[in-house]
């Protein structure tokens, strides 16, 4: 059942719910992508009511001119909580929407269940994880010189069509599992459909967590959140695992899930181990 919710500013954002169980809301990674999880939905089906959304300005919600703020996404998924009319809900997020999910629990920790961190960098700098995560992806698609190629030219060059848009970001998706026969073809799912990329919105939002990030506010508020949390992670993302020992070690409630054999998005490639460590959660 898709519908519309409505931001307390008016800007309409898309939402989706399916299944039965505990109420578990999505936040998709980015900025500036859509929902991708359909898969994760089906995943969980029998054991949650998933509620899934595209955030402000991206995918299937109402284009507009922002704001770009972490502080305006976390009321857009607080409109989302109470379209819905949940008092509390268990909240998952993957890559950037993980730093959402745990945002919008350090504001409202009265409203969240659980936390599922997925995929996410942890919160110290981004010298904790930066430079690794290109060097990794420069190396990945090497392993490829034609692929690394195509991508350079399409980084470098102004102008893409939308198709030229979508291959660019298929090579790019495709250093992000472990998988390398079936990268490209995963990739590819993730694509489909392209809804293009909000690239203000992602270049703001990554501009603002670099000055936020890695504050001794933050690791005080992160010790002081009384909410169960998991954090799971693909042992093969090309993001360092190291950077989100900063958020384990701060955490008082929490539990980690490595996956051994998945990359980024691990309930790609470990369906079965994802689905365990998050109904456990909930």
């Amino acid at each position: 059942m898709t519908m519309t919710v409505t931001a307390d500013d008016g800007v309409r954002l898309w939402a989706s719910r399916s299944g039965e169980g505990v109420p578990l809301v999505l936040c998709h990674g980015g900025p500036g992508l859509w929902d991708t999880f359909t898969d994760v939905a089906a995943l969980l089906a029998d054991r949650a009511m998933t509620i899934r959304w595209d955030q402000r300005g991206c995918g299937r919600s109402e284009p507009c001119a922002g704001p770009w703020t972490s502080e305006r996404f976390v009321a857009d998924l607080d409109a989302v909580r109470h379209h819905f009319g949940l008092e509390r809900m268990a909240l998952f997020g993957h890559s950037w929407g993980a730093q959402l999910a745990l945002s919008y629990t350090l504001a409202h920790p009265e409203r969240v269940g659980t936390l599922i961190y997925a995929s996410g960098t942890g919160i110290g700098p981004d010298a904790d994880w930066h430079g690794g995560y290109h060097a990794n992806l420069r190396a990945r698609l090497g392993e490829h010189p034609e692929r690394l190629s195509r991508w350079r030219e399409l980084t470098d060059r102004h102008g893409l069509t939308e198709a030229e848009e979508r291959e660019r970001a298929v090579l790019q998706w495709s250093v992000e599992f472990e998988d390398r026969e079936r990268a490209l073809e995963h990739a590819a799912r993730l694509a489909d459909p392209w809804l293009g990329v909000n690239v203000e919105c992602s270049r703001t939002l990554n501009d603002e967590r670099r000055r936020a990030w890695g504050t001794p506010g933050l690791y005080a508020a992160c010790q002081a959140l009384d909410v169960p949390v998991l954090i799971v992670d693909g042992a093969h993302d090309i993001r360092p695992r190291p950077a989100v020992d900063s958020l384990e070690r701060a955490l008082p409630r929490v539990r980690r899930v490595i996956l051994p054999d998945a990359g980024h998005l691990p309930w790609v490639e470990d369906p079965e181990g994802f689905r365990e460590a998050v109904t456990d959660a909930l």
